[in-house]
């Protein structure tokens, strides 16, 4: 598995357990791009579960249909995300986003990486097992 990926939207980077996700400045996100974010993230992921912290303060606009996109199919293989926001733009999205789309992982917006790292790691010992397990099968 790779360590880094980047497309016209994004970069994904996995550390430390942690698959980072930082949209690049000016980002519009439309059905499509929604549809390509997730595709390239599974990819990316390899079908293994992590933890996502997603840097969205470079997102300009996220329309409808995405938004729904990635709170349904945009979920899968994820066991926590943490949105990195900037008032007030971002930090606006994200609190309109948490209110309107149901997720059916936990998901926090904050404001510095360290603190949503801190909530990620919560998160880590499950991944630990699940790999165990996973390459256990294998």
């Amino acid at each position: 598995m790779s360590d880094y990926f980047e497309n016209e939207y994004a970069e994904y980077l996995l550390l430390g357990g942690i698959v980072y996700i930082t949209y690049k400045n000016g980002t519009s996100i439309d059905l499509g791009a929604s549809i390509q974010i997730v595709k390239d993230r599974l990819q990316f992921q390899e079908g293994r579960p992590y933890p996502v912290l997603c840097d969205i303060r470079g997102v300009r606009e996220v329309n409808k249909s995405a938004r729904d996109y990635l709170s349904n199919e945009g979920s899968l293989w994820i066991t926590a995300v943490a949105f990195i926001v900037e008032p007030p733009v971002t930090e606006a999205l994200s609190r309109f986003y948490l209110r309107a789309n149901y997720s059916p992982i936990p998901t926090e917006s904050f404001g510095k990486i360290a603190e949503a790292r801190a909530f990620l790691n919560s998160f880590l010992t499950f991944i630990f097992f699940h790999h165990l397990l996973f390459n256990l099968m294998l």
